[in-house]
């Protein structure tokens, strides 16, 4: 019974992640382009004291700036927002892909083939180096350092 209820649980999770709400208000959740794109109009132009236009043009600026910048957003976003998300989900699926069929089996094979030739490499480490090492030691550990300070 909890084995159907968890297979369940599975299948309702899995069925969400393509049908779940969306968020039209926070468009950004994890913050991904906080500090990329939020370009304002006194990010881009600024004029230092002692040099100012005249009010109206300033405030003309503001608005054409603005108001541009929303609508030539929206406009892209109208006719190349579909498609450049059909292009990026084909990539990140291709990437996946390769990752899920070629990329883990290829480092799973790996490690399982190096494992091998890792302990033959330690055979030889341990049956030729640790005795050269271990009388090194012996042959050194005869060497005595003293330090003295002469005036």
């Amino acid at each position: 019974m909890a084995e159907e209820h968890g297979e369940l649980q599975e299948r309702i999770l899995s069925k969400d992640l393509h049908t779940k709400e969306i968020d039209l208000v926070n468009r950004d959740p994890k913050h991904i382009n906080e500090d990329v794109v939020k370009v304002d109009f006194e990010d881009v132009i600024a004029e230092p004291v002692g040099t100012y236009s005249f009010d109206g043009v300033w405030k003309s600026s503001y608005t054409s700036f603005t108001v541009s910048k929303y609508w030539c957003y929206r406009l892209l976003s109208a006719l190349l927002g579909v498609p450049l998300a059909v292009l990026w989900g084909f990539l990140f699926a291709l990437i996946s892909f390769c990752h899920i069929w070629a990329v883990v089996p290829c480092i799973k094979s790996y490690l399982i083939e190096i494992q091998c030739v890792s302990r033959i490499y330690s055979l030889c480490i341990h049956t030729f180096c640790d005795p050269l090492f271990e009388a090194l030691s012996r042959i050194c550990s005869s060497i005595r350092v003293a330090v003295r300070k002469e005036i």
